[in-house]
């Protein structure tokens, strides 16, 4: 059977597919990239905002003409957008032959062999469906970067997020899967591990007391790699990459900080979405902390790890938002001035807490704020990125893009959301990681020449 699968959203979500898709590959299926000459088409949906849950939509029923036009016979749609809206949706896109919420991705089997029922939405509680192990085959979208999951669901209350409502409370997987799938990957050649969860920084409160994000960071750190498994010349201090994304403010420990810093291959990056910096717009959002502790945890952060590079996300337009608060929040942002920062405007749903809090803010209101703050940061991101000009940086080489131009990211640019690095050589080897001399900043970008 050939599948064509869609994957929509964040990189929690492409495991979800990749895992999805290792299950069809057991089965004989053939993944296949053009949905023109699909038997079966898969959609991972993504409904965080609306935005995600239109993209959802739209790439639904594009696909959906390929049930009329091609040999495409059934239509799975799987993920956060049936879990969000439920049986309504089934009525709603009837062009799908059956929906799987975010705790069904282990009956992908049936859906696809259609011993489901036709237009039938399947929604376990996510709270009642074992975390895949190790034994999960996947099919990685990429040789040299894997995505490295080690807990799913939340367990904070922020009022604009529907997250727990979608993937269910804090649920750690077990120290020994992790590492265990880890060796796997590092084996595979590997050369980066981004750990992810809702809640990463919070890995292992839910378990037994000894299991922690320190314990966890410093075992993988010590992965031993087999020189047999790699094409690439090994430097003790780069053999692989480690890096975690989504931490939070509330969980995150300075003994984390203290672990990155004491390991070579623990990128010295830390991704942490503030949301906000105004203390009554933060209290409103259900976020316990203030701005003065996000103050003392940059401050501690670069204290301990001096080449630190910081990535956070914020939030403009939130309900209440006064321009002080806003002005706030941009003093701030110019204050701390992080590597990378991503902004999104408030997007609002009735399922959401925060939906009936008073004094919403404009739509135009929120746009201008949004184009000031962002305004803002690409000049802290250009500057920060000038920096770099005549030093030589390790990178990971990731793609030729033409003759003598490749491009990769370093320990300072996490994959899909921060800029890249172009480097002019006439070979590189792709997945490895390479000294690169640079030559040039461009606002989000860098650019180099191989030594």
């Amino acid at each position: 059977m050939k599948i064509h699968l869609v994957s929509l959203g964040c990189a929690r979500n492409l495991i979800d597919s990749e895992i999805m898709l290792g299950r069809l590959l057991r089965t004989g299926a053939e993944i296949i990239d053009d949905p023109g000459d699909a038997e079966v088409i898969i959609v991972n949906t993504c409904s965080f905002i609306d935005s995600a849950a239109d993209e959802s939509i739209d790439t639904i029923l594009a696909l959906a003409n390929y049930k009329k036009n091609s040999s495409c016979r059934r239509l799975v749609v799987t993920g956060c957008l049936p879990e969000r809206y439920r049986e309504e949706i089934v009525d709603a896109i009837p062009e799908v032959d059956v929906f799987l919420g975010t705790g069904a991705f282990d009956r992908i089997v049936e859906a696809v062999d259609g011993y489901l029922d036709t237009a039938g939405c399947i929604l376990p509680d996510p709270d009642s469906v074992a975390l895949s192990g190790v034994d999960a085959t996947r099919a990685r979208s990429a040789p040299h970067m894997a995505y490295l999951k080690i807990a799913e669901g939340c367990s904070k209350h922020c009022t604009y997020c529907i997250i727990p409502k979608l993937r269910g409370k804090q649920k750690s997987r077990p120290f020994e899967d992790i590492i265990s799938e880890a060796q796997d990957l590092v084996n595979a050649g590997v050369k980066e591990l981004v750990l992810v969860s809702q809640d990463t920084t919070a890995y292992g409160k839910d378990l037994p007391p000894g299991t922690s994000l320190v314990r966890l960071l410093d075992a993988l750190a010590n992965i031993s790699v087999a020189r047999e498994s790699t094409i690439c010349a090994l430097r003790e201090s780069e053999k692989y990459w480690i890096r975690f994304l989504y931490g939070h403010p509330e969980s995150i420990e300075e003994s984390v900080l203290q672990t990155v810093g004491q390991h070579a291959n623990l990128c010295s990056y830390f991704d942490i979405p503030i949301q906000h910096a105004s203390d009554p717009v933060l209290k409103r959002m259900g976020r316990n902390y203030s701005n003065a502790d996000l103050y003392r945890l940059v401050d501690r952060i670069r204290s301990l790890v001096p080449e630190a590079a910081i990535r956070t996300t914020v939030i403009v337009g939130f309900p209440g938002e006064t321009e002080k608060e806003f002005r706030d929040l941009l003093q701030f942002v110019e204050d701390v001035r992080f590597n990378h920062l991503g902004c999104f405007i408030y997007s609002d749903a009735e399922d959401l807490p925060s939906h009936r809090l008073p004094d919403h803010v404009p739509e135009a209101v929120a746009k201008e704020r949004y184009n000031m703050l962002m305004s803002t940061q690409v000049n802290i991101s250009s500057g920060h990125n000038r920096r770099y000009v005549g030093r030589s940086i390790p990178v990971l080489i990731e793609e030729q893009l033409e003759a003598h131009l490749f491009t990769g990211r370093s320990a300072f640019q996490a994959p899909d959301v921060d800029g890249v690095t172009y480097i002019r050589s006439k070979q590189l080897q792709i997945g490895c990681i390479t000294d690169i001399r640079i030559t040039d900043a461009l606002e989000y970008d860098l650019a180099g020449e191989a030594e």
